[in-house]
């Protein structure tokens, strides 16, 4: 079994900053990509970043330019630095990640949520 843990989700001001954590742990093989979610009340579910084991890195739209997604392959953790943070960025935000097992079993995990609000 595997356990994601986010950290960092905080209240802040529009153009402010805030840098969020994921630490995986537990039986860990072979990551395959890991990345963050977020959903705000009232809407779905959207994919904000991805990055992938060879460190190639995908962005939503509306967050290219201002946030970057990171990994320590060592620590097993994902980061997302989030710059100039705006209202319309407040939400729940889930890391996520696929992992395949030694046996070959491919599975995606997720995190708890940490709820970033962007307010004045």
């Amino acid at each position: 079994q595997v356990h994601l843990v986010e950290s960092g989700g905080a209240l802040v001001q529009p153009g402010g900053s805030l840098r969020l954590s994921c630490a995986a742990s537990g039986s860990i093989f072979s990551i395959l990509v890991m990345g963050w979610y977020r959903q705000a009340p009232g809407k779905q579910r959207e994919l904000v970043a991805s990055i992938i084991a060879g460190g190639t890195t995908g962005y939503t739209d509306s967050v290219k330019g201002r946030f970057t997604i990171s990994r320590d392959n060592s620590q097993n953790t994902v980061y997302l630095q989030m710059n100039s943070l705006r209202p319309e960025d407040t939400a729940v935000y889930f890391c996520t990640m696929t992992h395949r097992s030694q046996s070959g079993m491919t599975s995606q995990y997720w995190g708890q949520g940490t709820q970033v609000t962007v307010s004045s």
